[in-house]
């Protein structure tokens, strides 16, 4: 039998995951709206130079993802195999997501060539080498915190960002629409998310990894943030 913990007690360590991200959302919220890009960007003063410089790091990330997230499926072992299935379908959901990263930077006044060679910056790296290695574990449940970080961030932030960018920039859809396509379709990939937490809880251990996992790359979101004014 695989993917099927047993209801009630379940219930109860899954509420309790869900108390701790939510706490772990509150604090990475609150922190983001310090980072300069982001008070920027919040307060009417984002310029077209830092928004390029913003979808440059977004591109290195999304190619990515679905990377880490195939890793994560394949590292699953026989006990999880609904779950794997997840993970695998939400990959290749996104793994073309870069696409529209490439176009908007064109529309906002960058080439191709440009965002496609843009290197990682010390937080982008961090997060990436984070990623890979949790990816990589035997069972790596812990995977599901640092996926609620990452689409919270397109459920919540994204449709709002991508409001601001416009109105600031004088930038139209298509300068925007990663953003826009997100903030519309990241709330799905969280219901997804919850069904995938009653699979995954069986235990007070899975569940303090994936707050654990959600702190952490909340860290890691932050510090890639922080490091695009030293690019």
């Amino acid at each position: 039998m695989t993917d099927t913990p047993d209801a009630p007690a379940n219930r109860m360590l899954v509420q309790a995951t869900h108390r701790g991200l939510a706490q772990v959302w509150i604090d990475f919220e609150s922190a983001l709206v310090q980072v300069p890009v982001i008070a920027r960007l919040t307060s009417g003063r984002l310029r077209i130079e830092e928004y390029r410089s913003l979808l440059r790091n977004l591109r290195q990330q999304v190619v990515e993802g679905s990377r880490w997230i195939s890793r994560a499926a394949s590292s699953l072992g026989p006990d999880h195999e609904e779950l794997r299935s997840l993970f695998v379908r939400h990959a290749v959901a996104e793994h073309r997501d870069y696409r529209l990263l490439e176009q908007n930077y064109v529309a906002a006044g960058g080439t191709a060539e440009d965002i496609r060679m843009a290197p990682k910056n010390i937080g982008s790296e961090a997060l990436s080498a984070f990623m890979y290695q949790a990816a990589s574990r035997p069972d790596p449940l812990g995977m599901l915190g640092a996926m609620f970080v990452i689409e919270g961030l397109g459920e919540k932030l994204a449709t709002p960002w991508a409001e601001a960018i416009r109105a600031q920039l004088g930038l139209g859809e298509e300068a925007t629409s990663f953003l826009a396509y997100h903030g519309e379709n990241d709330g799905g990939h969280l219901d997804t998310f919850d069904h995938a937490l009653t699979l995954a809880v069986t235990s007070p251990t899975v569940s303090g990894d994936i707050v654990r996992h959600a702190k952490i790359v909340a860290r890691l979101y932050r510090l890639q943030l922080e490091e695009l004014d030293n690019v």
